[in-house]
């Protein structure tokens, strides 16, 4: 005889048990005609023969605490397969009662069962091998063919209609045995070799069941460990917990102190409050004062402003009217330029005088350029400028001097022109002969001429730019007068803020001197309270005579009561007098302990 392969009679067995529960199953089911609950013994079989199923050929994975072979990996692969299977996979793991993954398989098949999508989810996993083979051997049922049969199988159990109650149920401990003795037929419907075969069957199918009860006691005795280890780890939480509940009453009586201890200081705080209160009010009155000597050098203040303001604005007219007649001497200088060009004989002196305005202009720039720099040098260009501008204008009266001079020389040319003329009939064959040379220096005249035209050209053009670097300073000089107006703004408010400042540090030290007198005030009266802790004052009705002439109060000799030592005293033996700051009146002084004494009502009079 062939030997059989014990995977593949393995798988064999498997797939009669999953016909024989599902068709048993479906045939009570029709004839119990009701829904089926989870007590119902056929269907508890079909889960037991299903979990079988399942763990066939399942690959033993490594865990921390022991070996783990459990169903839940494959399932839960279904939710990533189909989409629909991600409801009851949510509520699967929801379930408080559930701890183990063979416990959550469980779950899972009884809510496919419920939905009657058993078959559709199997389905999805048969035909990705590929992902399967992460979990199974290579020979399990799931895998094989007979996964495929079983799947059809299932189809079957739509026409059931289950109600299981999922949340109750302890799932992790169930021990899944298949019970063979529904499924064994008598003796008188077997003939011989059926029943040789049944047997053989059955001694399969006890091997079978004994191996899986040495792998279950073999889990069983790894959860006992795992439940020992549990508990010790419970017996450590909960000596924890007792340390925790000791420091949180340790700390609960602290903070109860602490409100205590808090509610004191609030009353100190109150009373320190209700001291210092008069003596701010005292303050105040003091600042009020104060105020008013501060309105008074406002207005004074004010006042010499309008005054600066005025004087800068005549200031400022006198600007405007020297820039007017700069203006003048402008146009003045236009003039003179006009008149230049009509006088061709005076070129080469107002070329001499040209180039000194020019060598002017250059040390004006220079000195402008220093001005920026500090507004100190700025003040002395702009005297240097005035005087410069004096300069010009001498100069220029020396020039019309000298048109004066050229017209009078022209007038003494034009006589001589006439001698000449008259000269010139006479000497009319001379001439002749110097006409080719004054010709000559008619030649030598213009090129000349166009030469002091090309270099006029020049001198306006340097003329113009000067005119313009002039109102450029002009300008920088205006911004200036501005930044100057802004900086003595600027030193005004910077006085101001330090009159203030220095008024306000006045102020603070004349609080700090009299908050420091309130706390030696208030230290006297805690040495004070203190002496008096455990003095009880005399009742009224007890005082009746003094402490030391010990004669009988009365209208005329009043009580006087010592905080200190507790003596009472009349008013003709309590003689000593003290005066104190804070009070206008002295303050009567008790003889034996020198402290306050507090004049009291006397018994006869209300």
């Amino acid at each position: 005889l062939a030997v059989k392969d014990p995977t593949a009679v393995e798988r064999a067995n498997l797939l009669n048990m999953a016909k024989l529960s599902i068709k048993g199953l479906i045939e009570s089911a029709l004839s119990f005609g009701r829904t089926l609950d989870s007590d119902y013994p056929p269907l508890q079989q079909f889960f037991v023969v299903m979990e079988h199923c399942l763990k066939h050929g399942l690959k033993v994975r490594k865990s921390f605490l022991s070996y783990n072979k459990t169903i839940w990996g494959p399932l839960e692969l279904v939710e990533k397969l189909y989409p629909e299977a991600e409801e009851i996979a949510a509520s699967v793991r929801d379930l408080p009662g559930l701890k183990t993954p063979l416990g959550r398989a469980r779950a899972w098949l009884r809510l496919a069962l419920m939905q009657k999508k058993m078959a559709d989810y199997l389905r999805c996993l048969i035909i990705q091998r590929d992902l399967l083979s992460e979990f199974y051997e290579y020979h399990a049922l799931m895998m094989e063919e007979e996964g495929a049969v079983i799947v059809g199988l299932l189809v079957g159990l739509n026409v059931i209609d289950a109600n299981l109650c999922v949340k109750g149920e302890d799932l992790d401990s169930q021990v899944g045995v298949i019970d063979f003795s529904v499924y064994l037929k008598s003796d008188d419907d077997i003939g011989g070799k059926e029943r040789n075969v049944q047997i053989a069957a059955i001694l399969d199918q006890k091997n079978y069941v004994e191996e899986l009860n040495r792998q279950l006691n073999s889990t069983v005795s790894s959860l006992h460990a795992r439940v020992d280890s549990l508990e010790k780890s419970n017996t450590k939480l909960i000596e924890e917990l007792a340390i925790a509940k000791n420091n949180i009453i340790k700390l609960q009586e602290e903070n109860h102190q602490l409100r205590s201890e808090n509610t004191l200081i609030l009353m100190k705080t109150q009373h320190h409050l209700e001291a210092t209160k008069v003596d701010v009010e005292a303050e105040l009155q003091t600042y009020k004062h104060s105020r008013q000597g501060l309105d008074e050098m406002y207005s004074e203040a004010r006042r010499q402003l309008r005054e600066e303001a005025q004087l800068r604005q005549d200031m400022e007219n006198e600007l405007v009217v020297q820039v007017s007649m700069k203006h003048e001497i402008e146009l003045a200088m236009k003039l003179l330029e006009k008149d230049i060009h009509e006088k061709q004989d005076t070129l080469i002196g107002l070329r001499q005088q040209l180039d000194e305005v020019k060598a002017i202009n250059v040390e004006m720039y220079q000195k402008l350029q220093v001005s920026e720099e500090a507004m100190k040098e700025k003040n002395e260009i702009i005297s240097r400028l005035e005087d410069k501008t004096n300069q010009i204008n001498a100069t220029m009266k020396q020039l019309e001097q000298r048109l004066q001079q050229a017209e009078k020389a022209q007038m003494e040319a034009e006589a001589e022109d006439e001698k000449l003329k008259q000269e010139y009939v006479n000497k009319s064959e001379s001439l002749q002969n110097e006409f080719s040379q004054k010709e000559k220096q008619l030649l030598q005249l213009e090129t000349d001429l166009k030469i002091e035209k090309e270099w006029r050209q020049t001198l306006e053009d340097d003329l113009q730019k000067e005119k313009e670097t002039v109102s450029h300073l002009r300008t920088e000089t205006q911004e200036i007068v501005n930044l100057k107006k802004e900086f003595l703004k600027v030193q005004e408010k910077n006085k101001q803020l330090k009159r203030i400042c220095e008024d306000q540090e006045a102020a603070l030290q004349e609080l700090a001197s009299k908050l420091s007198e309130s706390k030696l005030k208030i230290e006297d009266i805690k040495e004070a309270n203190k002496a008096l802790q455990g003095q009880v004052w005399l009742k009224d009705k007890e005082a009746t005579h003094c402490k030391l002439c010990e004669k009988e109060f009365s209208l005329s000799k009043r009580k006087h009561h010592c905080r200190n030592c507790g003596e009472i005293f009349c008013n003709a033996c309590s003689d000593n007098e003290l005066p104190l700051p804070s009070s206008p009146k002295p303050v009567r002084v008790c003889d034996s302990c020198h402290a306050i004494l507090i004049q009291r009502c006397s018994s006869n009079v209300p």
